[in-house]
């Protein structure tokens, strides 16, 4: 999609469709929004004084405006309350007005620059806001559909122009709205991983699907088969991918935003392309589900993405362990002993809690980099899901100022997460009687024992877990959201990646 921003006053705009909005329970509009309620005749005061329109957070209301401007309709969106407006609020508004264009089947229309009036939001900020909310709202997974749904239009939103008044205004907003384009489409092409049925997305297809990106956008890329694995002791990993007749892949990217930045950041990803739980299987009801159990991966290849297309000046490097977990004759078992790629050695105690052993050999992968700092993104526990809900990520870490970086990219791009405690006594679960460590505490206290397990293979390093089971994916639309994959993580990581100084 095209987010253009261009110099002008919204009511000469000559278009299908212009947005203006409104604070809720505001009796007399301003500003643009005023400018064009006067050249209706004062339409939109009307609409308010009758309480047809209340100016309530993503409700709408549609005038057509009978050659009394130059654009066919206006579509007032609601801001709700002033006081609580922020640029999360800018991406659900400009996602509303998005979506009533695409069902009124236009392909194109203008906007105000929602936030940088009378809430005096940062210019660039608000576009880049207003550019992810549109995108973002339009995102559909039809790959595999061969017929169209009834009532569906087919005709797609192609261009929305944001119209400002000033040359300094249009300068920023700009800047704004091209980043906010870079990564809402990183989110996107995640989503798209994640909502890849596992056929689609075994692991050499998602390091190919890796391989295409990093050539595109400039990243270096380099895959590892089973043998480089074992020649590297990842065993943790092998371990895991045995019962499967897909081969593993140990998928590396690297962006180098600074030739003279010896210690990079480190990304890391779960990269279950499909997790039936092996020997220790799961229910059969819901395991569909489990084609997203790679969307810690799919976060990490978008934001190494945009974070190449943004040019963020800093190294990055994202290591993605990616395999299937698949009960076989050849599977690993309960009660097996593994040794990862540091040398400690771990008891299975469940098979089913497999990411925290991938996870483990791509922490001690990481070391080799010696990084300022280590993410890694994971839908690891269902635990995390029963203490925080659906929409937020568990946050471990065993640097605060890592994990204040994270709390600051989260409350930007409000992909919420909640730190959660890492005492001592909760390693005390996990010992084992005969390895150095074993792969599950029990469900006291689950996620937090799954941390503190991946917490002994980070070991020095400045090191953070998300637990994204939750978040990693909807059940429900929301404005800028549709039901399915969410790509929960990218802007939060972009966000960490650009503050990072």
């Amino acid at each position: 999609m095209n987010i253009e921003v261009k110099r002008g006053a919204i009511q000469e705009e000559e278009t299908e469709l212009i947005v203006v909005n409104l604070f809720e329970d505001v009796s007399e509009p301003g500003g643009a929004t005023g400018a064009v309620d006067k050249a209706l005749g004062g339409q939109i005061t009307e609409l308010i004084a009758s309480g047809d329109f209340k100016g309530k957070l993503n409700d709408t209301a549609l005038l057509y405006t009978r050659g009394a401007i130059p654009a066919k309709r206006v579509l007032i969106v609601g801001l709700g309350k002033k006081e609580q407006f922020d640029l999360d609020k800018v991406r659900q508004v400009s996602a509303t007005a998005a979506r009533k264009a695409h069902a009124l089947g236009l392909t194109q229309y203008a906007t105000v620059l929602h936030g940088a009036g009378a809430a005096g939001l940062d210019a660039a900020q608000a576009a880049q806001a207003v550019a992810e909310g549109t995108i973002l709202s339009q995102y559909r997974f039809t790959q595999h559909m061969t017929e169209k749904k009834n009532g569906e239009d087919e005709r797609e939103l192609d261009k929305v122009a944001i119209v400002v008044m000033g040359e300094e205004t249009a300068q920023q907003a700009k800047e704004g709205a091209a980043a906010g384009v870079q990564i809402a489409e990183a989110v996107n092409w995640a989503r798209d991983l994640v909502n890849q049925p596992a056929n689609y997305a075994t692991p050499s297809i998602l390091a190919d699907e890796a391989r295409r990106m990093a050539k595109t956008y400039g990243l270096k890329f380099q895959a590892l088969g089973p043998a480089e694995m074992r020649t590297l002791g990842m065993g943790a990993l092998l371990g895991v991918a045995q019962g499967s007749a897909q081969e593993p892949r140990f998928i590396i990217l690297e962006h180098n935003g600074r030739s003279d930045d010896p210690s990079p950041i480190v990304l890391i990803g779960k990269g279950l392309t499909f997790d039936s739980g092996g020997i220790s299987i799961k229910p059969s009801e819901g395991m569909e589900k489990m084609k997203g159990d790679m969307a810690g991966a799919a976060a990490v290849f978008g934001a190494m993405r945009a974070a190449a297309a943004l040019k963020i000046p800093r190294r990055v490097i994202g290591l993605v362990p990616a395999t299937e977990n698949l009960p076989s004759g050849t599977a690993y078992k309960p009660g097996d002993v593994v040794k990862a790629i540091t040398g400690k050695t771990i008891e299975v105690i469940s098979t089913d809690a497999e990411g925290r052993l991938i996870l483990a050999d791509a922490l001690g992968y990481a070391q080799r980099y010696q990084p300022v700092g280590v993410v890694d993104l994971a839908t690891l526990t269902g635990s995390c899901v029963v203490a925080l809900g659906t929409f937020v990520a568990g946050l471990f870490s065993n640097n605060d100022a890592l994990a204040a970086r994270i709390e600051a990219a989260s409350k930007a791009t409000n992909e919420k997460v909640w730190r959660m405690p890492m005492w001592d006594e909760y390693a005390e679960q996990i010992k084992s009687d005969v390895a150095d460590v074993k792969n599950t505490g029990g469900r006291p206290a689950g996620s937090i024992t799954a941390a503190k397990f991946l917490e002994k293979f980070a070991e020095n390093m400045p090191w953070a877990h998300l637990d994204i089971a939750g978040p990693a994916a909807a059940e429900k639309d929301a404005p800028y959201q549709p039901k399915g994959g969410t790509g929960f993580g990218v802007r939060l990581l972009v966000q960490m990646l650009r503050d990072w100084k």
